[in-house]
């Protein structure tokens, strides 16, 4: 399907599947996940927002071709890594590869919110997996061990955590403080935590309180742990 140019302009590229999903993650990247629509994204593809359904089964489509794009992208970012990963190398190699996939998030900030509310699991995600199981045996893991390892790891296998707390949900940040400050009789120690913990560094957090430094504080912990549990199964 071609879309037609208006009389005295630029002829404009044809629509196909690829653009509406590069062009869906721009109006996300720029302005959230929530301001994404079926007719935002026809205008700025310059189309009739029906034509987009040549393209796109509904929203559900759309959110499912974009979470896709961005694993895409992902795949191909870990595919350039060149580490060992044999014997104790591999936790080096898994820590590389999971950062890596980090920083595409980091990219691309709304993408965990939707990857959370994948219900199909996509071959671009199998393939990340699959590449990182393959480290896991070069490092010498059993199957069991490392499916014990995914469960462990979660969301942190692709790049990001589940918030288990966060305050400031749908509040501004005063007004999440507020609320915490009124509480402080109730549940004192959990305030306590909240106020001292709250981060305010929007350049490496996916969340709220998802900071780069607890990120890998978590991996990390993740990773030496499972390392004593190779050298010992």
């Amino acid at each position: 399907m071609v879309t037609r140019a208006e009389p005295g302009s630029q002829p404009r590229l044809p629509l196909s599947r690829e653009r509406v999903l590069r062009a869906a993650i721009t109006i996300a990247d720029h302005g959230g996940i929530e301001s994404l629509t079926m007719r935002r994204l026809a205008e700025e593809l310059g189309a009739e927002a029906m034509s987009l359904y040549y393209y796109l089964a509904g929203k559900e489509d759309l959110l499912d071709g974009i979470a896709d794009a961005v694993v895409a992208e992902i795949n191909d970012v870990v595919g350039t890594i060149d580490v060992p990963s044999a014997g104790a190398s591999w936790k080096t190699a898994v820590r590389r590869r999971i950062l890596s996939a980090r920083e595409v998030l980091l990219r691309h900030r709304w993408a965990p919110r939707v990857l959370e509310t994948r219900t199909n699991t996509s071959p671009a995600v199998l393939l990340y997996y699959d590449g990182l199981l393959k480290l896991m045996r070069d490092g010498g893991f059993s199957y069991d061990l490392i499916h014990h390892a995914l469960h462990a790891l979660g969301s942190r296998a692709l790049g990001f955590t589940q918030e288990l707390l966060d305050p400031s949900a749908g509040t501004s940040d005063e007004q999440a403080a507020a609320a915490l400050e009124s509480m402080t009789d109730q549940i004192p120690h959990l305030v306590a935590m909240l106020m001292d913990v709250a981060h305010d560094d929007p350049g490496s957090t996916l969340g709220w309180c998802d900071d780069q430094t607890e990120f890998e504080f978590g991996l990390d912990l993740i990773l030496d742990g499972l390392d004593q549990m190779r050298t010992t199964t």
